[in-house]
């Protein structure tokens, strides 16, 4: 008996959510196979995979910002950022793929650190700060690539990147599982994630402890900011360019997919498999609404619900506490 009790707790704090997410896209998955033909169809399920994978890797970064009980409302932006800079060096300039890859990845971690440094050390709220930085990027953009798509059609190389299959699976899935993997071991295996969990339950208290809580802010700002640049990169190949117009929204979807998988946005609680799950579900729901013809602005108002609804049970979840 105090064993199965013991288990109970266990369960209570961060997987009773997460099973509650997969068994929600698991029913998702069966009402939109039964409510249209076309849902099970290879090309579709191939093209929920690779919108999945831009979404996934975006929210696998934020939730490590949201573990720390911050926000960043900039990913988006700082994703065709990262894109934007990538073609700048590949395209613009003729440098090495590796060379605009790696311009790429920096690019958002750069933008993540100075989001970082404007919470830490000017004391700007994160939504504030974040937010800034959003409208920052998104003028960056425009400027950098001269108001129109950087195209890299001289580059096939890095265009079939997203696309290329390995074992019958698109690589751009292959890179968000293993950025997913990478994140899962930072999150539980590192002392970062111990730090943003400590910063997340309790900062001042981590602070006294002799954690130099600005210095880590930053570096997890900064870590969301570099899987942003990686997104964007697999946004990129995916469509063969860097649209300067996209990002603006993509930081919903991915703080929804956290939020839907456990993760609290009061900070100190969250799971990378509950992230994955969740941008799952976000892609699953918003491809079985389109292929059954529900016009956009309902599916924004059945993502919106659901997100309002995770945040309460989330709620009532601390409330058993």
């Amino acid at each position: 008996m105090a064993n199965t009790v013991a288990t109970n707790k266990r369960l209570n704090p961060k997987a009773t959510q997460t099973i509650l997410a997969f068994a929600s896209l698991v029913a998702l998955l069966i009402l939109f196979s039964v409510a249209s033909p076309n849902f099970f169809r290879p090309d579709n399920l191939i093209g929920i995979l690779l919108a999945t994978a831009v979404n996934g890797i975006l929210a696998v970064g934020v939730t490590f910002i949201i573990i720390t009980g911050g926000i960043d409302l900039s990913i988006g932006t700082v994703m065709t950022f990262g894109s934007v800079m990538a073609g700048v060096f590949i395209t613009m300039w003729q440098l090495p793929i590796p060379l605009g890859i790696a311009a790429g990845i920096l690019a958002g971690a750069l933008c993540g650190l100075v989001n970082g440094f404007n919470i830490t050390k000017l004391k700007i709220p994160p939504f504030i700060a974040t937010l800034g930085m959003m409208m920052v990027t998104k003028g960056l953009n425009l400027i950098l690539s001269g108001v129109k798509p950087v195209y890299f059609v001289d580059t096939p190389d890095f265009a079939k990147i997203a696309t290329m299959p390995v074992f019958g699976i698109p690589m751009g899935v292959v890179i968000f599982l293993g950025a997913a993997i990478v994140a899962a071991f930072i999150l539980t295996k590192t002392i970062l994630g111990c730090y943003a969990f400590a910063i997340g339950s309790n900062e001042e208290a981590a602070r006294l402890s002799g954690i130099n809580t600005d210095a880590w802010k930053m570096g997890i700002y900064a870590l969301g900011g570099a899987f942003a640049g990686i997104a964007g990169l697999v946004m990129a190949s995916r469509l063969q360019s860097a649209q300067p117009a996209l990002g603006a929204g993509y930081e919903l979807d991915a703080i929804a997919a956290a939020v839907i998988g456990g993760t609290s946005l009061s900070g100190g609680e969250g799971s990378i498999l509950g992230t994955v799950i969740g941008a799952f579900i976000i892609t699953v729901l918003t491809n079985g609404l389109r292929i059954l013809s529900v016009p956009q602005e309902w599916q924004m108002v059945v993502t919106g619900l659901i997100v309002i609804g995770a945040v309460y049970l989330d709620i009532m979840r601390r409330k058993v506490k």
